[in-house]
């Protein structure tokens, strides 16, 4: 048995009322095409009446898309496909999205219908077509961006701090500008981002949104060329048509620290579990990180995961801080082994795995025997 979902639309309120294009009249007549079928039922009909075909942002056709996302409907049938939308844009990913969701779409009147090979194929064709119009649009905004980096112009996105934009083009800020050569002049004198964000928090000085701007925030001002009145694309320096805030013998000498830090900031470790690690206590990731002691004269390096916090808004941003490498590794070796000898445990893992409704996109795994053979 097919669970089929009937979508309904008018575009104005009048038009609703009318007998032969109301939305009852669709309804009637897509269940007129449904008798026909074997084994086919009605699981819901979805109805926008009074609702623009121009755009997606309504509401039965948003209830609809939600209930495809839960795996409830196995056909979605319309009278004409400009009664699912007029766009050509939202139709080719109304059709990507019933693709990826496995659902057949129809149009009663059109013949149009990707449960059968002929609607399959047309399907394809179509995506096939929105796929070369998404690479088409790509190619043009690079060109596009390209061509105005090579005027001197700064392309789109978040306004660097520092300047405002006047008639597309960047102005400097005058109190924002001398916050950034404060910035550059405290990087220049400790060679610490650290302590950069330590002058700013104690000036008070806050960023766009009101908050104390992150470590992250900081090394990003301290690496933008816009800064010295220039502009990137990709990887390609332009000389570009705005002011500069700060001077290229100040940038290039923050340059210099910054790839003498990198240097000396090289781990020389694997650390096992890089990217996996969450701090139970404000939930950030866990990052590698190290720390260089003498001890009866000799230089000793010792390994750490670091909450990531404590890099962005402080040291005391977090009381875990930092955990040794070597426990928290030596403990999780010790845990995965001792687990995987509990044949029952590593089954009752993967059963809640592949049913657990939060994460539906993991089901499907299976204890293989390269698995098996660990706890037999």
């Amino acid at each position: 048995m097919k669970n089929c979902a009937i979508y309904t639309r008018v575009s104005t309120d009048i038009q609703a009322e009318k007998e032969f294009s109301s939305c009852e009249a669709q309804e009637e007549k897509i269940k007129s095409f449904l008798n026909s079928q074997n084994d086919w039922r009605v699981f819901k009909v979805y109805s926008d009446a009074g609702y623009t075909g121009v755009n997606i942002k309504r509401p039965a056709l948003q209830e609809l898309l939600a209930d495809l996302k839960k795996e409830k409907i196995d056909v979605v049938l319309v009278y004409k496909i400009d009664r699912l939308t007029r766009s050509p844009k939202d139709f080719y990913q109304l059709i990507e999205f019933f693709e990826q969701a496995k659902v057949d779409f129809i149009s009663i009147t059109e013949r149009f219908d990707t449960s059968t090979p002929a609607g399959r194929l047309l399907r394809n064709i179509m995506l096939t077509f929105s796929q070369f119009e998404r690479e088409l649009t790509s190619e043009r905004t690079k060109d596009k961006m390209l061509e105005r980096a090579k005027k001197g112009l700064a392309n789109g996105g978040l306004t660097p701090y520092g300047y405002i934009r006047q008639d597309k083009k960047l102005i400097p800020h005058q109190k924002e500008a001398k916050e950034i050569t404060s910035i550059f002049e405290t990087y220049i004198e400790t060679g610490s981002p650290a302590s950069v964000y330590q002058m700013l928090k104690e000036r008070r000085i806050k960023n766009r949104s009101g908050k104390n701007f992150s470590k992250t925030n900081i090394s990003h001002i301290l690496r933008n060329v816009v800064y010295i009145g220039k502009v990137k694309n990709k990887e390609e320096i332009y000389q570009g048509i705005h002011d500069p805030i700060i001077s290229e013998e100040i940038f290039a000498l923050a340059q210099k620290i910054h790839k003498e830090k990198l240097k000396n900031l090289r781990a020389h470790k694997n650390f096992l579990f890089g990217g996996l690690i969450k701090c139970e206590e404000c939930g950030s990731h866990m990052t590698s990180s190290f720390t260089n002691k003498r001890t009866h004269g000799k230089l000793r390096r010792y390994y750490y995961y670091r909450c990531t916090s404590t890099m962005k808004q402080g040291w005391q941003a977090c009381s875990v801080k930092q955990v040794s490498a070597e426990r928290l590794e030596n403990f999780c070796l010790e845990n995965l082994e001792r687990i995987s000898v509990d044949k029952n445990y590593v089954e009752n893992l993967v059963f809640r795995l592949n049913n657990d409704n939060q994460t539906p996109l993991r089901a499907g795994y299976e204890l293989t025997d390269g698995c098996s053979k660990f706890s037999t």
